[in-house]
């Protein structure tokens, strides 16, 4: 099942399992159904995190062109508040964000197409993330959102709890200091 969230461009994937007393089946990528549910690749590059804490924040990142990257993300052990910004200059819903719970147990993807900031922050202890990308890491074209901009209001479920980040993510800039590296196509 693939369904549109608030911001229509990003896709919650719920793939079917078929499970029985040994465990569970459960199709994870299928180019033509996912194509079908507005999810098209192609994927050059599969990545996969470990964080072993709860409170681990990754992000806000997204790629510049020419190396812009579409994501496909899941959680393949524990559990994560996964959320994509929308940082395309002129769309209505500019600077707005959507969010959603992934975690081993439910089996969910999201679809965080190019223009979007994404981070997740892990929910769990020992918590595995794994991600299909349209592009590959390019280092030059990495870029970062501040995951803490008051202006984009994200509550990360942490409660009073300090998220734990890498030296990267304390210095990304807030959306209103972004310079337009996308722009809204309608």
């Amino acid at each position: 099942m693939f369904t549109r969230l608030a911001i229509n461009d990003v896709i919650l994937v719920e793939p079917p399992r078929f499970g029985d007393h040994r465990g569970f089946f459960q199709e994870t990528f299928h180019a033509d159904r996912y194509a079908e549910g507005g999810i098209e690749g192609p994927f050059v590059q599969d990545n996969h995190s470990l964080s072993r804490e709860v409170g681990v924040l990754r992000g806000l990142h997204f790629q510049i062109d020419p190396s812009p990257q579409g994501k496909l993300v899941r959680c393949t052990a524990g559990r994560i508040l996964d959320v994509a910004v929308d940082i395309r200059k002129g769309s209505p819903t500019f600077g707005q964000h959507v969010k959603a719970e992934l975690s081993a147990e439910n089996g969910h993807q999201l679809w965080v197409p190019v223009g979007f900031a994404h981070a997740f922050v892990t929910l769990e202890a020992d918590t595995e993330v794994q991600y299909k990308v349209t592009g590959y890491y390019d280092p030059a074209a990495d870029r970062g959102l501040a995951w803490d901009d008051p202006d984009l209001g994200i509550d990360w479920g942490l409660g009073d709890r300090d998220p734990v980040l890498s030296e990267k993510d304390t210095k990304h800039p807030r959306l209103a200091d972004l310079p337009d590296y996308f722009s809204y196509q309608g």
